[in-house]
């Protein structure tokens, strides 16, 4: 398990699904930045999962509401509801996609938890990954800072980023710690259990939440770690016996993975192997959460007689962190600044560092491109990709891999061997788990929808009723109770709420369209200056492109602009006064209008009137 209860294993190692790369909120000033909320159309899925017939909501009912990570990787948050008490299981983030230019990134909804705050008992906290914990600081402010419940490593990383988020805020925390899975918490009529589970940091836990009406099982993130034989380390039979009807919500991103995984012997005897041979530097580039992983490789390179260097700010963070909590205790002398890896033979030195998902701004990258203030690429380096690729994150990864390959004549990464072990279940994990915990209804989460599909027929496969499995949408209203499962006709609102350190507003979809025209076409300003009394253009207009066309190469085009601009003035105004509204009008629609018949493009005009 992936705790400090019965922990003597590595983790598995996984990529934390949300997109590796923050921006900007690790800004190291006091009160971080705030939130923009606004609206966006997600491309939401329709809801079409066999179910039973729709009815009207009964109060006695466990109601289950996926806020966030049923239609994307990320943004994970789900609300349990039970007569006057709500529990939430995590607050996560998800990385913008490309459509979303100037996003650091976007949080869950809580329009609908508004005026409930005094309703919620706890907010729980599966682990300590992004995308379940990345919102906290800001989500937790808006609700009044409920209790928050979890194990000690994901409790910890919370805490940093609410400093991170704002000085001091911190102390604002109601902490309830998770020190074993026996724990049982009561909250209200809810009562919270948990469950050992495996996934790609410590600190992992399952969570099952019951009520008089029925019982939700959810593991958060989870995979089974096998041995070379298939026989896996932790078995669920024990959910079978929970108080039913018990409903699965299970994290789904495997649900298309045939494969096996490779097994921890399998991959830390490969990693021993590489760094023992290395005829320079190593330079291991993986997840800063997994600090199984970084504590397995400082104490592989202190029985090898060589020095470690960490670089990147979650990286050493992560490490202090756990080191503070003592998960890792590490030999005086073995760890080295980088500024110090000159210092040494070059086939005494491994650095550890972030990057490995091809971050603009991460430590591989920056060594890749030659801006690291201290470690520069030589042919003798050995660099090990040790982490899965994130879905989304594939050409940047291989455009970082090409960037390596014409520096070092040594690269290692998953095709070439194994030195990663994911920790995300495989359809083998989700057909026994379904066989073990025996749950009355299935409900497959957190990914997007295809994934939720593909897990579901999966289970029908297995001979999983068909008419007990509902794959929801974000937003979806499921209830729980003796009669059954079932969906509600209304959903609770969703929509995106973006962070780009500006503010808040409600009306962000609208600059993010003028962002993506902006980045598709770009900008035409054009500035004309008349007289105030008489509206008489004194000067020629003056156009300005950005984006849209080189003017040196269309002179032609620009003219033609500025002749209609100029004819445009003077028929706006038959009765020579100035109605610069008017201009403003005219040239923002028929230049435009122009624009387009000439080029085929619709860049943004911008109309500038000067009146003098």
């Amino acid at each position: 398990m992936m705790s400090t209860m019965n922990q003597q294993r590595p983790p598995n190692e996984s990529s934390s699904p949300a997109r590796a790369k923050p921006r900007r909120f690790n800004n190291h000033r006091p009160g971080g930045f705030k939130p923009r909320y606004g609206s966006h159309d997600p491309r939401t899925t329709s809801f079409n999962a066999p179910v039973t017939d729709q009815v009207i909501s009964n109060p006695n009912a466990l109601r289950i509401i996926p806020i966030g990570g049923c239609e994307e990787v990320g943004r994970n948050m789900t609300v349990f509801e039970y007569g006057n008490d709500i529990v939430i299981l995590d607050m996560g983030l998800q990385f913008p996609e490309e459509d979303m230019p100037g996003i650091d990134y976007i949080i869950p909804n809580i329009k609908y938890l508004q005026g409930k705050e005094k309703r919620i008992r706890a907010v729980i906290f599966s682990h300590g990954h992004l995308d379940h914990i990345g919102a906290a600081p800001i989500l937790l402010e808006k609700l009044g800072y409920p209790p928050v419940v979890g194990m000690p490593l994901t409790l910890a990383l919370i805490k940093h980023r609410q400093e991170d988020y704002e000085k001091g805020s911190s102390k604002k925390l109601k902490i309830i710690t998770v020190n074993t899975i026996n724990q049982r918490i009561q909250l209200g009529e809810i009562t919270v259990g948990f469950f050992q589970v495996e996934h790609s940091i410590m600190d992992s836990m399952g969570t099952i939440i019951q009520t008089p009406a029925g019982t939700a099982l959810h593991p958060g993130d989870w995979t089974m770690e096998r041995d070379a034989n298939g026989n896996t380390h932790v078995r669920y039979d024990q959910l079978a016996d929970l108080r039913r009807p018990t409903v699965l919500m299970l994290e789904s991103l495997g649900a298309t993975n045939e494969r096996r995984h490779g097994t921890y012997h399998e991959m830390y005897a490969n990693l021993y192997r590489v760094i023992s041979e290395a005829p320079g530097r190593v330079i291991i580039a993986t997840f800063s959460s997994q600090v199984e992983r970084v504590k397995w490789i400082i104490q592989a390179a202190t029985e090898l007689g060589k020095k470690v260097a960490l670089d990147g700010y979650s990286m050493k963070m992560n490490i202090e962190i756990a080191k503070k909590l003592g998960y890792i205790k590490i030999p005086k002398g073995v760890l080295i600044d980088t500024e110090a890896t000159d210092d040494y033979p070059e086939n005494n030195v491994v650095i550890v560092c972030t990057g490995a998902q091809g971050e603009d701004r991460a430590v591989l990258s920056r060594i890749s491109s030659g801006e690291h203030r201290v470690i520069k690429l030589r042919k003798k380096d050995t660099v090990i990709f040790s982490s899965s690729i994130i879905p989304g994150n594939e050409r940047s990864v291989q455009r970082l891999k090409d960037t390596i390959y014409r520096q070092s004549d040594h690269v290692i990464h998953g095709d070439l061997m194994d030195v990663h072990v994911s920790g995300h279940a495989t359809r083998r994990d989700i057909v026994d788990i379904l066989d073990q915990a025996k749950p009355t209804y299935f409900m497959p989460v957190y990914a997007n929808h295809y994934f939720l599909k593909e897990s579901r027929s999966l289970a029908i496969q297995q001979g999983f009723p068909e008419e007990k499995i509902v794959v929801p949408d974000n937003g979806s209203v499921i209830e729980l109770d003796e009669k059954g499962m079932r969906v509600l006709p209304k959903k609770v609102p969703t929509e995106y709420v973006f962070v780009d350190g500006l503010g808040v507003s409600d009306t962000q979809h609208i600059v993010l369209r003028d962002r993506q025209v902006l980045a598709e076409d770009g900008m035409v300003v054009v500035i004309a200056t008349v007289d105030s009394k008489s509206g008489v253009l004194i000067q020629n207009p003056d156009i300005i492109s950005r984006g849209f066309v080189f003017l040196k190469d269309n002179k032609e085009l620009i003219e033609d602009i500025r002749h209609r601009v100029k004819k445009m003035v003077i028929e706006s105004n038959p009765l020579r006064w100035a109605d610069t509204n008017q201009i403003r009008n005219d040239i923002r629609d028929k230049i435009g209008q122009f624009i387009y018949t000439k080029t085929e493009k619709r860049p943004m005009v911008l109309p500038v009137v000067i009146e003098v």
